[in-house]
């Protein structure tokens, strides 16, 4: 457990996903949202579905889960963004995160011999 005040630090991945939209109207909301929520590090989407990664701090997993869970709806009219439900939810504990990807540049390094 963390000694921070807030709790500890999280990596969250959020997909959404549902009828296809126009490209630019759902880059204009989406770049609305990242307006509204400075926090968000990255988007990625297609006509019909995005995913979300930013960082979040909480005491527990639950607590950061739970908040990721009402993004999208929250800001749905506000940002203009489209009525698609979540899909996935990822939530990581940041030592988890650096883990992963000390994991995935050992294995793109590695050489394997059949």
């Amino acid at each position: 457990m963390s000694t921070e005040p807030n709790g500890r630090l999280w990596h969250v991945t959020l997909t959404v996903a549902g009828e296809p939209v126009e490209p630019m109207l759902l880059r204009a909301a989406l770049s609305r949202l990242r307006d509204e929520r400075p926090f968000i590090d990255s988007v990625e989407y297609t006509g019909g579905s995005a995913c979300l990664d930013y960082w979040d701090e909480g005491p527990a997993m639950l607590d950061v889960a739970s908040l990721a869970l009402r993004l999208w709806p929250e800001h749905r009219e506000s940002a203009g963004l489209p009525s698609w439900e979540i899909v996935g939810l990822e939530v990581v504990e940041k030592s988890v995160r650096e883990a992963r990807s000390g994991v995935r540049a050992a294995a793109t390094s590695l050489t394997f011999q059949l």
